[in-house]
C-alpha cells in the first residue's frame, strides 16, 4: 500500500494535495469528538449537580478556552510524525483515555482526575496493591503496548508525510517550537504569573468536578496545574500566619514534659454505626469513656488520599485556605513549615517524630515531614516486614511496639509529639490477610478488632508512664469497601482524646460526643490540655 490507498473512491483528488485545509479538518474533527466524549469523565448526575452556573456567555469562553489546549496536544502529535490524521488519532485517544481514566477513578472514589494525581503515576505502577490497580499487570502492557506502537507504525506507513521539501529541518524547528515552547513557558515565571492569573479569572472556582464539567479532563487537569504553578504560596503563609495568630492558642511548654501520641488509623471507622452488631471494639468503648472529647471526624476525603486528612490534621490548615495545594499538599511542604503544629513544637524544644510503616517515599513523605518539622522519621525501612511471611503491611500489634519503645527513650525532661501513620486496615480485604476468611467485610471487621486489640496494648502502657501524655486516635477515612456500602452513607470516622498517665483527672466524667473537623483535631488537644500560648512561635 503506498499513497494511492489514501485515495477515496467519492473524492476526485487526493487530501493531502491540501496540506493546510485537512490538518485544520483534522484539528476540527477532534475538538468535535473530544467535546463529545470529554462528558462521560463523570456520571449525568454528577455533571447536572456540578453543572456551571456563570451564564451561557461564560459557557462560550469556556468552550473557546479548550481549543488552544486541545491545539497543543494536536500539534505535539504532528510535529513528530507530520501526519494529519495520525495527529487526530492520536489527540482523540489521548483525551479519550484522560476520560477514561477519570471516569474509573471518578467510579472507583469519586474524584475525577486532577492534576496533582499525575505526580502519583510512577506510584501507582510501583505500589498497585494499594492503588488497586493490580489489573496493570502484563496482559495490560501488552495491548497498551501493542496499541500504541501498533496503531503508530501503521500511519506511519500507510500516510504520507506533509513535510515541505524545502527546509525541512527549519519547518521542523518551528513545529517542535510551536508543539513545545508553551508548556516550557508555563514554567518562566514571567509568562506564568500573568498566564496564572488570567486562568484563574477563568475557573472561578476551584470545585474538581465542577471544572471537570466545564473544561473537561485534560482541560482542568492542565488549568489546575497552571494555577499551581502560578499561586503565590508566600501570600498564603503570610495570611495563614495572621489567622493562627488571631485564632489559635498557639501552644505548649507546660511543666511535667508531656508526650503527645497521635494515632492515624488507616481506612478505620466502628462499622457498628451502619449496624454491624457482631464487632467487639472494647478499648474503643473503654477509651471514649475515659475521653475529653470523642466522637465524629469529618475528614478531608472519603475513601482514599490518606495524605489530606493527615496534613489537614498536623497543620491545623482548612484545606480551602491552601488553595490548590491542598490535593497533594506534600508537593509543596517547605512553604508551610511554620505554620504547622510539628514545626512550631519543635521550634519550641519538643521531641518530633513521625512513624509510618511504609515505603518512606510513598508521597514523598521522605521529604515532606523533615520540612514540616519532624525531626525523626520511622518509616518501613525500620521494621522487620517480609510481606510473604508478615502479610502485605506491617500489624498494629507490631506497629504498637514501635511506638512503645519510641515513647519509652524520650528523656524524661522533654516533651514529645509522636505522629504515627497506621497501614494495617488498608485493603484490598482478599483472602488469606487473617485465617481461613474469605468475605471482604468479615475481613475488615477481623482487622479492626486487632487493632482494638493494639490500641489497648498502647493505651495501657502510656498510662503507666512517669509524665502527663495525651492519646489522640481517629480513622483517616472510611474503608472502599464497596461490598458493604458505595458509598458510606455517612463518611465521618472516629476519634477520640484520651488524657492518661499524669493528665488525668480523678474528677474525670464521661462526655457527649461531638463532631469535629480533622484541621480542628490538634487545637481541641491543646485546648483540653491547657497547654500555653506563648512558646510555640
Amino acid at each position: 500500500m503506498n499513497y494511492e490507498g489514501f485515495r477515496l473512491a467519492l473524492l476526485p483528488f487526493q487530501l493531502h494535495d491540501y496540506p493546510v485545509t485537512l490538518t485544520l479538518c483534522c484539528y476540527l474533527l477532534s475538538c468535535a469528538v473530544i467535546f463529545f466524549t470529554d462528558r462521560f469523565a463523570l456520571p449525568k448526575r454528577e455533571r447536572r449537580a456540578h453543572a456551571s452556573p456563570f451564564g451561557r456567555t461564560q459557557d462560550v469562553v469556556d468552550a473557546l478556552a479548550r481549543l488552544p489546549v486541545i491545539a497543543l496536544v494536536f500539534a505535539g502529535f504532528f510535529a513528530g510524525s507530520w501526519r494529519p490524521l495520525y495527529a487526530a488519532a492520536g489527540t482523540m485517544s489521548f483525551f479519550i483515555i484522560f476520560t477514561g481514566i477519570s471516569r474509573a477513578k471518578f467510579k472507583f472514589i469519586r474524584e475525577p482526575l486532577i492534576f496533582s494525581d499525575i505526580a502519583l503515576v510512577v506510584d501507582v505502577f510501583k505500589y498497585k496493591t494499594i492503588f488497586y490497580a493490580s489489573s496493570l499487570n502484563v496482559v495490560f502492557w501488552t495491548v497498551a503496548f501493542l496499541y500504541v506502537f501498533g496503531v503508530s507504525g501503521l500511519y506511519m506507513y500507510f500516510e504520507p508525510a506533509i513535510l515541505p521539501d524545502k527546509g525541512k529541518a527549519f519547518w521542523i524547528l518551528v513545529m517542535l517550537g510551536i508543539a513545545y515552547g508553551p508548556w516550557l513557558l508555563l514554567f518562566y515565571g514571567p509568562v506564568n504569573r500573568p498566564t496564572a492569573a488570567l486562568v484563574q479569572r477563568l475557573l472561578k472556582v476551584l470545585d474538581v468536578k465542577m471544572n471537570t464539567v466545564r473544561f473537561g479532563t485534560f482541560g482542568s487537569v492542565v488549568f489546575r496545574f497552571i494555577v499551581w504553578l502560578g499561586v503565590r504560596r508566600e501570600k498564603i503563609v503570610a495570611e495563614l500566619s495572621e489567622i493562627v495568630r488571631a485564632a489559635v492558642q498557639d501552644l505548649i511548654g507546660d511543666d511535667g514534659s508531656p508526650l503527645i501520641v497521635v494515632w492515624q488509623s488507616e481506612s478505620f471507622i466502628d462499622m457498628r454505626h451502619f449496624g454491624v452488631d457482631t464487632l467487639k471494639m472494647p478499648t474503643l468503648d473503654r477509651l471514649r469513656r475515659e475521653a475529653v472529647q470523642w466522637g465524629r471526624l469529618s475528614s478531608v476525603f472519603e475513601g482514599g488520599y490518606t495524605l489530606r486528612t493527615e496534613f489537614a490534621v498536623i497543620s491545623g490548615l482548612v484545606p480551602d485556605d491552601i488553595h490548590v495545594d491542598a490535593s497533594y499538599p506534600y508537593l509543596r511542604a517547605s512553604h508551610y513549615s511554620d505554620v504547622v503544629w510539628p514545626g512550631k513544637m519543635k521550634r519550641a524544644g519538643w521531641n518530633t517524630h513521625f512513624i509510618h510503616p511504609y515505603d518512606r517515599t510513598f508521597f514523598l513523605r521522605h521529604k515532606a515531614m523533615p520540612q514540616l518539622g519532624f525531626s525523626k522519621l520511622t518509616m518501613l525501612d525500620g521494621f522487620d516486614h517480609v510481606p510473604a511471611r508478615d502479610g502485605p503491611y506491617v500489624s498494629d500489634a507490631r506497629l504498637t511496639e514501635k511506638v512503645i519503645a519510641a515513647c519509652d527513650t524520650l528523656p524524661d525532661d522533654e516533651s514529645g509529639f509522636v505522629f504515627v501513620a497506621s497501614m494495617a486496615n488498608h485493603g484490598p480485604w482478599e483472602p488469606g490477610r487473617v485465617g481461613d476468611l474469605t468475605n471482604p467485610v468479615d475481613i475488615y471487621l477481623a482487622i479492626l478488632e486487632q487493632s482494638d486489640a493494639a490500641l489497648s496494648t498502647l493505651s495501657e502502657h502510656l498510662d503507666k508512664l512517669d509524665r502527663p501524655v495525651w492519646l489522640v486516635f481517629y480513622g483517616d477515612h472510611a474503608p472502599l469497601l464497596k461490598s458493604f456500602a458505595d458509598p458510606f452513607p455517612d463518611p465521618r470516622t472516629d476519634y477520640l482524646i484520651v488524657p492518661l498517665a499524669k493528665a488525668k483527672s480523678a474528677s474525670h466524667r464521661p462526655v457527649d460526643p461531638q463532631g469535629v473537623e480533622a484541621w480542628n483535631l490538634i487545637e481541641a488537644l491543646l485546648k483540653h490540655a491547657n497547654l500555653r500560648k506563648d512558646t510555640l512561635r
